[in-house]
């Protein structure tokens, strides 16, 4: 093999990492992805039927059982637990996996030549998907990072201010903030939200807590719980907040993909995103979001510096990361977008509402969450009715997985209590979700 033909061609790694159809690339030396493909039963991308509602189609179960195809499934367990991190279909996990062959092959040659260009484009491309503009977006590795630089770096607390989050809140963010307060010598704020609730009732307790404390100037927001899927009216209620000067960082590590939005729709100037959980990207991708003109309250980061509060990336030093996860993000919402975010959310909304709407009939079982559907998702959470502990959320847990063959995760931070979350993908059947149904019965 000559020299030249070891030589990855970067022009068809990057063609292949932009087209979700494009499953091989025409480089020496590799195993091309389709041949892989192709020993899963010639899998072809399914069409979506015209005219077909995304809630009809959320319940064909053959187009899904096709969609499940185009996805690596673990046998032996039913795994209903996707809210750590999502899978990456088999054509972007293709992208993924020469992407890191060309960037193994070019290294430092590509890096110092190339790498830059090349996350521009991600980063454009992300911005279009949440309808943000390019310069608004940051990429990180993860929510985490962008909401912890977002609180670590608010320099706007004076005097007796006070900041806030709920329950609710990631427990990584509700410390943070609380570090943020005592660290300037403030107060945090709690606020305690029902295991159970709708959009009217939130906004309710939000805005008692306003009024309960008017030296509020910093709070955290979430907009999807991820303890139990709750969706908060994140629009409405940072509409309240800035009529009274208080400043939002909303976290939105869990909602991007699990339903389907803009940034525009929240109404918020400072958010943190995953990728890698529903929007199905490779792990250690995520994004800062940062409105045009609102810089000037959060600091650049230690050793960064921006005269001019205009330069959102100052907010970020990650340093080296994964290249190869970066250059496959265009893949990666490419097939998001090809399922059709609006069909994505209802499909995972239905599988929900299969195993809550026979569990809510259950006496011996507890569904948290949302009351109504416009505060749901397609993840959600239950447990033992009066079994609130860590250790009977274990318990609950070990028995799912090893008596009925269910893998889960529980969750605590809830004032209520703890949990055990369930979070199906889009490549789970409602046969697995029978599954469970069956289990939760059989737990009386």
């Amino acid at each position: 093999m000559s020299k030249e033909s070891k030589v990855l061609s970067r022009r068809n790694v990057l063609k292949t990492l932009g087209a979700v159809g494009a499953y091989s690339i025409t480089a020496s030396g590799l195993t091309h992805a389709s041949t892989q493909i192709n020993a899963t039963n010639d899998v072809n991308f399914p069409k979506i039927p015209a005219g077909l509602s995304p809630e009809l189609l959320a319940q064909d179960e053959s187009f899904w059982a096709k969609v499940a195809q185009l996805y690596d499934k673990a046998q032996g367990i039913v795994n209903l637990e996707h809210g750590y991190w999502g899978k990456m279909s088999l054509p972007v996990q293709s992208s993924f996996i020469e992407a890191t062959k060309m960037v193994n092959t070019q290294l430092s040659f590509y890096a110092r030549k190339s790498y830059n260009k090349d996350t521009e484009k991600s980063t454009i491309k992300v911005a279009e998907a949440l309808g943000a503009q390019a310069e608004e977006i940051v990429l990180t590795r993860n929510a985490t990072e962008s909401v912890h630089n977002l609180i670590r770096q608010y320099k706007d607390l004076g005097e007796n201010d006070t900041v806030l989050f709920t329950d609710i809140d990631y427990p990584s963010f509700k410390e943070t903030m609380q570090w943020l307060a005592s660290s300037r010598n403030q107060k945090a704020v709690e606020v305690v939200l029902p295991a159970q609730a709708n959009q009217q009732q939130i906004i309710d307790l939000y805005t008692q807590a306003f009024d309960k404390h008017p030296n509020l100037k910093l709070m955290l927001l979430t907009h999807v719980s991820n303890q139990h899927g709750l969706v908060l009216p994140v629009k409405k209620i940072a509409k309240i907040a800035k009529q009274r000067g208080i400043d939002v960082i909303c976290d939105c590590a869990q909602s991007w993909g699990l339903l389907n939005f803009k940034i525009t729709d929240l109404g918020v100037d400072w958010a943190g995103f995953n990728l890698h959980k529903w929007i199905g990207s490779p792990v250690g991708v995520g994004a800062l979001y940062m409105k045009k003109g609102s810089l000037e309250k959060i600091s650049p980061y230690p050793g960064e510096h921006d005269a001019n509060n205009t330069n959102a990336s100052t907010r970020v030093h990650t340093a080296t990361t994964n290249f190869a996860s970066i250059l496959t993000i265009p893949a990666a919402i490419n097939f998001h977008q090809s399922i059709g975010p609006a069909n994505k959310e209802a499909r995972l909304r239905h599988l929900r509402s299969l195993w809550t709407s026979e569990a809510k009939n259950m006496p011996h079982i507890e569904v948290l969450g949302g009351l109504d559907e416009e505060s749901s998702t397609g993840m959600c959470s239950f447990r033992l009715q009066g079994k609130t502990s860590l250790d009977d959320a274990k318990h609950l847990q070990k028995r799912l997985e090893n008596q009925f063959g269910v893998f889960t995760v529980l969750r605590k931070g809830l004032a209520s209590g703890c949990c055990i979350r369930i979070t199906p993908q889009i490549f789970i059947s409602a046969t697995e979700v029978q599954q469970l149904v069956k289990a939760m019965k059989a737990l009386a």
